[in-house]
């Protein structure tokens, strides 16, 4: 799939917001085989950009588009909306029993919070995940791990879960002042029974609540996908599913907050 290199660099493009996503809607990649929902096609519209603005790119993520690696992009489906933009409004989120015990389970982890950098420990890790958690049609070589996880055109942190000097988990992330996204997390599947994809989402909402951030997004949300549909769980939570409006299926008022 080819898509068009665009200067994002700049704040002031911000003003051309609705021009561009425009343009992407009337342009969209080949259609491909959906890697969530067997049997259907997908289709994708999007951007490559060397640098971008992270308040600009909270305000794509605000029309339903998502960041991988240089790419941004968001789905353009025909007859098909499945993919909906979720996010947690951090100063509402209560975590469910379940949660609680998680959290509790894992109160021998340490947690650091720093820029994105790549090591061969973490992509050995990351290929024994994608050994047991995928369906193998991700690359797990380490130049794909790379550009996947660690090149990134905003500004990221990465969170880092240890057990002792032992990596446990590590969740990649975008953040700015209005929202810290994840982009991926993964974790020694040795330990899976710690439910540390649960408990990573846990540790990074209170990080935002602690550092002021109003809002945790997840990514997209489908429905019929249990690698996606997990996302739910995490309440209350918005949802976008018409790429353009937040709505809020719980019935909670999302905490005011000053758009970019």
């Amino acid at each position: 799939m080819k898509y068009n290199k665009v200067d994002m660099s700049l704040p002031e493009q911000d003003l051309t917001l609705d021009r561009l996503i425009e343009h992407l809607e009337q342009h969209p990649a080949d259609p491909h085989p959906c890697p969530y929902l067997p049997g259907r096609m997908a289709r994708l519209c999007g951007f490559v950009a060397d640098e971008f603005a992270p308040e600009l790119y909270h305000r794509l993520m605000d029309r339903g588009f998502r960041r991988s690696g240089s790419l941004i992009y968001r789905p353009a489906c025909e007859g098909c909306r499945e993919c909906v933009p979720l996010r947690v409004p951090v100063a509402w989120f209560k975590p469910s029993r379940n949660q609680a015990r998680v959290r509790r389970k894992n109160r021998d982890l340490t947690v650091s919070v720093g820029p994105l950098e790549c090591t061969r420990e973490k992509w050995r890790i990351y290929a024994r995940h994608l050994l047991a958690r995928t369906d193998g049609t991700m690359s797990d070589d380490f130049e794909a791990f790379r550009t996947f996880l660690y090149e990134s055109n905003v500004r990221s942190i990465e969170f880092v879960y240890r057990l002792g000097r032992r990596i446990a988990a590590v969740s990649i992330t975008d953040f700015c002042r209005f929202s810290l996204s994840s982009v991926y997390a993964f974790f020694d599947p040795d330990l899976h029974k710690r439910s540390l994809g649960t408990f990573s989402i846990l540790w990074e909402v209170e990080y935002c609540r602690r550092q002021e951030i109003p809002y945790y997004y997840l990514g997209y949300y489908i429905r019929d996908c249990p690698a996606m549909s997990y996302k739910a769980r995490f309440r209350p939570h918005q949802l976008m599913p018409d790429y353009h409006n937040w709505e809020s299926p719980d019935g909670v008022r999302a905490p005011p907050t000053t758009s970019p």
